[in-house]
């Protein structure tokens, strides 16, 4: 990554904004740079450069096969996932749900102890089989008082 590629204002506030909503107990649903951005905010670390994970393909097509933790509420065979970068190591508090069935690309992570936050490094808003995982988020939503 080259640093004309990094907007330090733009990050700033989403940082901010992740401290923000998680002091108030927010749900949060991170999707690709957001799940990143959520780890690296609770002190986890990325892989800058991922190969195989941004072919044309694997942008708007589910051909991605997955594998899951047990206990992951939100369980999809195969995702859409097109990225280059990925969890390194994990932020304080989460846990891992799903990972690239064919070299363990972490894909799902979730807050331990947290009402609901959830970062998804494919992108489900491309997709229409996620449906389940948005009206979890939004039913979160609509209960905020």
């Amino acid at each position: 990554m080259l640093e004309q590629d990094v907007d330090f204002v733009r990050d700033r506030w989403e940082f901010a904004a992740v401290d923000a909503a998680l002091a108030r107990g927010l749900p949060v649903l991170a999707i690709c740079k957001g799940m990143q951005l959520l780890n690296v905010a609770l002190g986890g670390t990325l892989k800058l450069d991922i190969p195989g994970h941004k072919l044309p393909e694997q942008k708007d097509n589910d051909i991605q096969p997955l594998r899951f933790e047990t206990k992951a509420a939100h369980r999809f065979e195969k995702v859409n996932s097109s990225h280059h970068q990925a969890i390194d190591t994990l932020g304080r508090g989460f846990e891992i749900e799903s990972w690239c069935a064919t070299d363990d690309i972490v894909e799902q992570i979730r807050l331990r102890n947290y009402p609901f936050a959830l970062g998804v490094q494919y992108h489900p808003e491309r997709g229409k089989i996620y449906d389940s995982l948005f009206e979890d988020f939004f039913d979160r939503i609509n209960k905020i008082n």
